[in-house]
């Protein structure tokens, strides 16, 4: 008999470790999606700041349900700046969603410029992705898309 309940404790003790590895996995993914966003972000930014005119003429504008439009490549020959900007938005969106090779899960970005009356110019740059694999170990419900995302404001 207390072999019996030994093991039946050993059971629920070896359950709860279970579940402590698979909502460690799950969070473990949620942060590997949230610094793949934010080094997006970052990314668009930087390509920003390389071509800055463009950036303040509102160049690298665009909406979050935008989808990427082929660009003329850059790679191979030289682009003038705003086809530079148009190449960047394109590659950019792509390196975004699952569905075009990209890396996150539904991923959508928007980026807006806006210059103030000082001529200072800020960039909101916005990444969103579905994490419902991860938020639904934290309660949310299974199967419904959990949209999160990362905003990174600068000044060009």
């Amino acid at each position: 008999m207390e072999v019996l309940v030994s093991l039946v404790i050993l059971s629920l003790g070896l359950l709860g470790i279970a579940k402590l590895i698979l909502l460690t996995a799950r969070s473990t993914d949620s942060a590997y999606l949230r610094s793949q966003a934010t080094a997006l972000a970052y990314e668009i930014l930087d390509d920003m700041r390389a071509n800055r005119q463009i950036a303040i003429a509102h160049g690298y504008d665009t909406s979050m349900t935008t989808a990427p439009t082929a660009a003329r490549s850059c790679i191979d020959t030289a682009c003038s700046p705003p086809d530079l900007a148009l190449y960047d938005v394109y590659t950019w969106k792509q390196r975004l969603g699952v569905s075009t090779g990209g890396a996150l899960p539904l991923g959508q970005g928007s980026i807006t410029t806006t210059t103030t009356a000082a001529a200072t110019t800020t960039a909101v740059v916005i990444v969103q992705w579905d994490d419902e694999a991860a938020q639904s170990s934290f309660g949310a419900p299974v199967g419904v898309a959990a949209i999160v995302q990362v905003t990174l404001e600068t000044l060009l």
